[in-house]
């Protein structure tokens, strides 16, 4: 059944491959100046905010998995940032809330993707600053095509916009309607806001001198200023169906800075997989490849019902643990170890029925899991029902309207390799800051509202994030690199790739092409937090005995587009060649390489 819409791209120089055709050919523009994969991630990573911005923008977040061929090592590069000092759970009660709202200032936590890209650059960039950035400032400027997807979000918020968040229809609307699909549309007042912060960082010639006054003006001058005043002086209506002011200020942002850590790593058929820590859900990945490794896969028909049965109910119980045991590691105790261990995964390899669906939430025995997963459970009956879909978060008091993220690759020609998953700043979710052109991300709202849980609600802490790029080693050196849009749905969509990659012997493109899956077995991680025990989805290309073979197991099975499920993009590198390829699903996504 194998097949590719498009080639696996092959090179030697160079390979990108991102959500947009116009990032991908901005990050390859880049390294065709002399550029290296981080300044071309960065480049890709800029202009993905102009042209994709209700899915990310300026104020958002951004996770990065890298190789450094200089380092000759693996790095994580935390770009999520911290509630506000003052975001507490009394706090929040204190305004009638018993849930973090998916919308307006509220929610809001310090925008980490600027400070993550600058200390990226800083540290392993090749190029000077402008040159970088100036492909995202002719973008905005100049304008971009309008995707139909951005047009349908600003549409259906639009009267809103023009009651509520005037400030946004100043930004998106003109002449208080939305724009049309495929129209050329400018971003002004975002061009402005990076054109005055390179102005600032010219006041030094070194180029990591410039990327630290950059990231000096955003955290600590005009932007960070615009922010406080705005977020101090405006009460503006989200989802709570009330008017609340935000709680990020100037000191929030001046304080924060973006960190370098260790990858967790997981060693699986010959090959190291690297993944974020516990503040985001890549762990479960690890988690769930440590399951897998007790069945034949080999030996399963990677389209048939086996296949599809076993890696859903070992994300079943992988989700259970994310949801009772992960957190920001700073403030909870994630028994990470234990979690990815032998003895442990035995265990719970036990728990998978290979001939009928579990419909239990089944964390692992350890620390207090049984209470916490009681107390999960409560919280997420609570919750509003939400649909079962692909996207991140619901917004309301609005139509439902779904969010989502954008992905990136890049490997060049040294063997540097980079994988980031920018996000957060939708458009939808709250208003534009006047004398900014964007808005700040709203990813508070995975926090739980209830104590003693390793994700609840406090100050200075990281969200639990769904974020979740992938890289990829051989023998300690860089394989490939991987990731997707699609919040809970991230984790399970690039798995498939890198099973069917590995295990069925599929190239990249050929595994981006295959049917996709999913499960909503958890809570939710964004408002409203709905939960569907035995939901799953697939798309309707798989052969009907695979489908006819999931309903006789029990999954509660809904049958979705042809090419409805995920928007994977991979790089590689394998004797070296370099490889590229990315998902026709939306049909915006490209792989670009020579």
């Amino acid at each position: 059944m194998s097949f590719t819409t498009r080639p696996e791209l092959i090179g030697t120089f160079g390979m990108v491959a991102s959500t947009h055709w116009l990032a991908s050919a901005s990050a390859m523009a880049v390294l065709e100046k002399g550029g290296n994969a981080f300044d071309a991630a960065a480049a890709a990573g800029f202009v993905l905010q102009i042209v994709e911005p209700h899915l990310n923008g300026p104020g958002g977040e951004l996770p990065v998995v890298f190789f450094s061929a200089r380092e000759d090592r693996v790095r994580v590069l935390c770009g999520q940032g911290v509630t506000p000092a003052t975001m507490t759970i009394e706090r929040m009660r204190a305004l009638g809330l018993e849930v973090v709202p998916g919308t307006g200032l509220l929610p809001a936590v310090v925008p980490g993707a600027f400070g993550a890209w600058m200390t990226m650059l800083r540290d392993y960039g090749q190029l000077p600053l402008e040159d970088v950035l100036s492909y995202a400032i002719g973008y905005a400027e100049n304008g971009y095509p309008v995707l139909p997807r951005m047009c349908a979000s600003i549409l259906a918020i639009k009267d809103f916009f023009l009651s509520e968040w005037t400030t946004s229809a100043e930004q998106w609307l003109r002449n208080g309607d939305a724009p049309a699909p495929n129209a050329l549309f400018a971003n002004p007042a975002i061009a402005a806001t990076y054109r005055r912060i390179l102005r600032e960082a010219s006041a030094k010639s070194d180029r990591a001198e410039q990327c630290e006054l950059a990231r000096s003006a955003f955290y600590r001058g005009f932007v960070a200023d615009a922010i406080d005043q705005y977020f101090r002086s405006t009460d503006v209506l989200d989802t709570s169906g009330r008017r609340n002011r935000g709680l990020l200020n100037a000191d929030d942002l001046a304080r924060w800075e973006p960190t370098y850590e260790e990858a967790l790593s997981y060693d699986y058929a010959g090959l190291r997989v690297h993944k974020t820590g516990p503040w985001g859900q890549g762990p479960m990945f690890l988690q769930q490849l440590a399951l897998l490794k007790g069945f034949d896969l080999d030996a399963m028909d990677p389209f048939g019902p086996d296949f599809v049965h076993t890696v859903i109910e070992t994300s079943k119980l992988a989700f259970a643990d994310r949801d009772v045991f992960y957190g920001d590691p700073r403030f909870a105790d994630v028994p990470m170890q234990t979690l990815l261990s032998d003895a442990y995964n035995d265990e719970r390899r036990r728990l998978v029925d290979p001939h009928k669906a579990s419909f239990e939430f089944r964390p692992g025995p350890l620390l207090d899991s049984e209470a916490r997963a009681a107390r999960i459970l409560a919280n997420a009956g609570r919750q509003q029902p939400g649909g079962f879909g692909q996207g991140e978060p619901t917004f309301a008091p609005l139509p439902e309207l779904r969010g989502d993220t954008v992905h990136l690759d890049v490997v060049d020609r040294w063997g540097n390799m980079v994988s980031a998953t920018p996000s957060g700043g939708w458009l939808q979710a709250s208003p534009a800051v006047p004398g900014l052109g964007f808005n700040v991300t709203t990813r508070a709202q995975m926090f739980w509202m209830e104590e003693g849980l390793p994700s609840s609600l406090g100050p200075g802490r990281r969200p639990r994030t769904t974020l979740s790029p992938t890289l990829v080693t051989r023998e300690g050196k860089p394989y490939a690199a991987f990731g997707t849009p699609g919040g809970d749905q991230q984790d399970q969509w690039s798995m498939q790739l890198f099973l069917r990659h590995v295990h069925a012997g599929m190239n990249l493109q050929a595994a981006v092409d295959a049917p996709s899956f999913q499960t909503a077995h958890f809570p939710g991680s964004f408002y409203p937090r709905s939960m569907q025990l035995g939901k799953m989805s697939a798309e309707a290309r798989f052969p009907e005995a695979t489908l006819a073979g999931l309903r006789s197991r029990g999954h509660d099975l809904t049958v979705a587009e042809p090419w409805g499920l995920g928007r994977v993009c991979a790089v590689g590198i394998r004797n070296g060649l370099m490889r590229g390829a990315a998902t026709p699903r939306q049909m915006q996504a490209y792989a670009i390489g020579r």
